[in-house]
């Protein structure tokens, strides 16, 4: 299976490089040396501040960069509020009750504003400098940040509705949603790796927990069982960590998965196709796990960026500029 594996990612690898992720200029990890070098500091150190006091807030800023920017790209739509010109997205089904981290990010733009002692940089690299802060905070691998986002001026509800992949997704419609944001199925098994940090809502797994029991160990089931009754509506907000170490960036995730113990229908749906040789692979190898999630991490973040003359850089993340 580990030669399998290989394979997959050599050619996973050579099908990304015809993925087209940027509409503009160059994104560059160099795009506040001059203007403002005093910006990245300052969001890593807001960033280390808040995943102290609750390590949670860690995963929960990464994946507040995954739904920004698998929702017309990562241009920080999903950080704006309701207005009477559009809904936005933060109600979306895949975000209400659920997606957080918006008053840390906000903590985050005062202090970048403070430090640049005026609106330079812009929310979408807010939220993409802190999710790779977020991973580094809680052990995880560091990489250069592409910047020079700029943000968009609408977010619709309805985008994300139709964009952000489901835990209810079976492999097929897993890989097709990746593909339609030019990602891989490689991309998919390590971007899903995220997984090995924070915790999942009971409405997300009591599907797959009361009506998938042959494909869930059992020790783990009765676990779940305790946390997320079988009535809708019954405990739908109770958490239950998505791997072993929810707080600690590992393999931990792939171990469970291979283990029966994957939490999410979408998950556990990993092992149900040729991505089965990716997650044994990177299940045995974390190093290559640590370095290939960097990799798709960097990839990710280079989805659709406003850029140039394009959108504006938000004072106020909620809102924007008038």
């Amino acid at each position: 299976m580990a030669s399998h594996g290989c394979f997959f990612v050599t050619m996973m690898m050579a099908f990304a490089m015809l993925a087209t992720v940027s509409n503009g200029q160059p994104l560059d990890p160099h795009f506040y040396d001059k203007v403002c070098p005093a910006a990245l500091p300052a969001i890593r150190k807001v960033v280390e501040e808040a995943v102290a006091v609750e390590p949670r807030m860690g995963a929960s800023l990464l994946r507040l960069h995954f739904h920004d920017c698998f929702v017309n790209g990562c241009d920080g739509s999903i950080l704006l509020d309701d207005t009477p010109f559009f809904t936005g997205e933060k109600n979306a089904a895949p975000n209400a009750n659920s997606v957080r981290g918006f008053d840390v990010i906000d903590r985050i733009k005062d202090a970048v504003n403070a430090a640049c002692k005026g609106n330079v940089v812009s929310c979408a690299d807010v939220v993409a400098v802190a999710a790779r802060d977020s991973i580094v905070a809680l052990g995880g691998p560091s990489y250069d940040v592409q910047l020079g986002r700029r943000d968009a001026r609408a977010a619709s509800q309805a985008a994300a509705n139709n964009s952000i992949p489901a835990p209810t997704f079976d492999l097929d419609r897993l890989v097709s949603n990746f593909a339609a944001h030019g990602l891989t199925p490689q991309d998919l098994v390590v971007l899903s790796g995220a997984h090995t940090l924070g915790f999942s809502r009971c409405t997300n797994f009591r599907d797959r927990l009361y009506n998938e029991t042959a494909t869930l160990d059992a020790s783990l089931a009765a676990q779940l069982r305790g946390r997320c009754p079988r009535a809708d509506g019954d405990g739908d907000d109770n958490l239950a960590p998505l791997d072993p170490t929810p707080a600690r960036f590992d393999g931990g995730y792939y171990s469970s998965l291979l283990h029966s113990r994957g939490v999410l229908h979408s998950d556990h749906q990993l092992l149900a196709g040729p991505t089965d040789g990716l997650v044994r692979f990177y299940g045995a190898n974390n190093e290559a796990f640590r370095r290939d999630f960097a990799v798709a991490m960097v990839r990710m973040g280079g989805l659709s960026p406003l850029t140039g003359s394009s959108g504006e850089i938000r004072a106020n993340c909620r809102k924007v500029n008038y």
